[in-house]
């Protein structure tokens, strides 16, 4: 006798290049970020929605996921902004940053 196979379907996973804890290729996505032309750490979109990555910018020290204070020495990580094939894409916010 055969038995029908119940086919149970499955969550759909939605892809991030951004981990849930926060993190890019080991880099952890707070802190102190630097702004260059070539060959940043991370090539980051800035988009209005879907992003990777919610950014806040801050003035005190980033400690959170996605709080990021612009500087220009003594960097954390560097970001280069492109148009085209990055490897997050992000939106700033005023609130809740962090990995949507």
């Amino acid at each position: 006798m055969i038995t029908p196979s119940v086919t149970v379907p499955q969550k759909l996973l939605l892809y991030s290049a951004v981990s849930k804890d926060g993190y890019f290729k080991g880099i952890r996505l707070a802190g102190k970020v630097k702004v260059v032309e070539n060959f940043g750490n991370i090539k980051v979109q800035v988009v209005n929605s879907f992003p990777d990555l919610k950014v806040k910018v801050v003035d005190n020290f980033p400690n959170k996921i996605g709080e990021w204070k612009f500087v220009d020495n003594f960097a954390d990580f560097t970001i280069q902004y492109v148009k085209n094939f990055p490897d997050i894409k992000i939106q700033f916010v005023n609130n809740f940053p962090g990995v949507p």
